[in-house]
């Protein structure tokens, strides 16, 4: 295992984030953020004040103490384009070097533009589309299709710098946002998926999710039409400024940040007449590490659902091939009782959801894993599925004991359930319960199952290549909830 930092410069914030690395995957371990007046000053005077320059050394001082305590074999330092606007940024850089001998350099809009896109293809499951990313001073489009980039576009203005100048109003940052899409030939397919990220996308999802009443606090993946867009526009612009700074829950609660970057999206609605833009949570940082890895890309994203499920685990002193059995079985199990059951393809997913993460509540808990399971899924930041079907999985996952379910729970989610998704979570919560069974031991002692179904029971024949004695009597266990949800007596032999 290795350990990378990334430490950037950005236009107000000095970051380190620390990743824990391994097999070609991460996880973040380390995070933190400290302000700096880097923007103020290249605003003002095109340099960066001595007092800027020495508070930032200061941190990156501390910062390096951080990397050495955490024993950090690599060290990425970059800076944020805005820097080259300082006059004296050659003398910034020289100083920092001289005083904590870190090396930064300027990320070229090629390295931008590669590491928007894998990280976002790391979050969303999808093959094609089109990506925006709404940074501090520069916005990035993007197309791509069967996991390569077609073609992007760079606009000089994001969310501060599209500030710039004279107090501009809401439709005047709009109007000088969407001049600049006009005189760029640049075209997203409406048919396929259009993936907004940055700080405005995110603070955009979380308002929608206030106004709708949605009851998932999940951004990743959450999906806004353009009437949710326009209702979001329109409910800010409703509010005074005093009771704008009282939103919750944003990653940049300024009032004026909050304009622009609604004034950015307005502008990107409009012109493109989208439809839909589906919000990820993936960043630069993401996309920087993912392609300093050694990893085979197209592998990874093939089964982007087991890939995330495998880098949440990858760190963990586990047998991850005990949940990949059991996920198989349960697959087995859904084609097996089909005629039972008879649920659409569509559950597949959740269930896998479930069966791959069936015990992960015992990280918080061994005693009723089960129904820790449900939270913790649904905060696993699991990628490759929809928010519903995430949401499907940590009630599958509950349900693996048919007395955990709880009707009041459920409704707390009505709006996104339906009558259909609660017979389907019952029964899949014992089909993985049984799949999990049918693992007892941990080795692979049961490789493939028929079934029969005589009258009132189901015969399952267990075909395996040792002694199944101890899968058979805890598959037995599971009987008396089949027999609740299926109607049927389960018999295994």
């Amino acid at each position: 295992m290795e350990k990378i930092a990334i430490i950037e410069l950005a236009d107000s914030l000095v970051k380190l984030s620390i990743y824990n690395t391994k097999n070609g995957r991460y996880k973040l371990i380390r995070k933190e953020e400290d302000g700096a007046s880097i923007f103020k000053d290249i605003l003002e005077e095109k340099l960066l004040r001595p007092k800027t320059v020495s508070d930032i050394i200061s941190i990156l001082k501390i910062y390096r103490n951080v990397v050495e305590e955490c024993q950090v074999q690599k060290i990425i330092a970059v800076a944020d384009n805005f820097i080259a606007k300082a006059r004296n940024q050659r003398g910034f850089f020289d100083e920092i070097f001289n005083n904590t001998g870190l090396n930064f350099v300027f990320m070229s809009e090629e390295d931008l533009v590669k590491s928007i896109y894998t990280s976002v293809l790391n979050s969303i499951d999808s093959s094609k589309g089109g990506i925006i990313h709404i940074g501090e001073n520069e916005t990035f489009l993007i197309r791509y299709n069967r996991r390569s980039t077609l073609g992007s576009v760079s606009i000089p203005y994001g969310y501060e710098n599209i500030m710039e100048g004279a107090e501009k109003t809401f439709e005047q940052m709009k109007e000088l946002f969407l001049a600049e899409l006009k005189v760029r030939d640049f075209k997203f397919e409406l048919e396929s998926i259009v993936v907004g990220t940055g700080v405005p996308f995110i603070n955009l999802g979380r308002i929608a999710k206030k106004v709708a009443k949605y009851p998932l606090e999940i951004d990743n993946n959450y999906e806004v039409s353009k009437e949710t867009a326009k209702s979001v526009v329109n409910f800010v612009r409703g509010l005074d400024v005093e009771k704008v700074k009282k939103v919750k829950g944003l990653i940049d609660d300024r009032t004026e940040v909050l304009y622009s970057s609604l004034a950015i999206i307005s502008a990107l609605y409009e012109h493109f007449k989208l439809l839909q833009t589906t919000i990820s949570t993936a960043s630069i940082n993401d996309g920087l590490i993912a392609n300093n890895l050694s990893v085979d890309s197209q592998e990874k994203l093939s089964d982007l659902l087991a890939s995330s499920f495998y880098n949440i685990y990858e760190f963990e002193d586990k047998d991850l091939n005990l949940n990949n059995r059991i996920a198989n079985m349960a697959g087995i199990l859904f084609k097996q009782l089909k005629v039972m059951h008879k649920l659409p393809r569509m559950y597949v997913k959740p269930m896998r959801v479930a069966a791959y993460m069936y015990d992960i509540g015992k990280k918080i808990s061994f005693n009723d894993y089960e129904k820790h399971g449900f939270y913790a899924i649904l905060n696993s930041g699991l990628c490759g599925v929809s928010q519903k079907d995430l949401l499907l999985g940590a009630f599958i996952c509950e349900s693996q004991l048919a007395d955990n379910f709880t009707l009041s729970k459920w409704m707390k989610y009505n709006d996104l359930l339906t009558d259909e998704d609660l017979n389907a979570v019952r029964k899949l919560g014992v089909i993985v319960k049984l799949a999990a069974a049918l693992n007892s031991s941990k080795k692979l002692v049961v490789t493939d199952v028929t079934c029969d179904i005589l009258g009132d029971s189901v015969i399952m024949k267990l075909i395996v290549n040792s002694n199944p004695t101890y899968e058979i009597m805890q598959g037995m266990k599971v009987a008396k909830d089949y027999r609740k949800f299926f109607k049927k007596n389960l018999q295994l032999i």
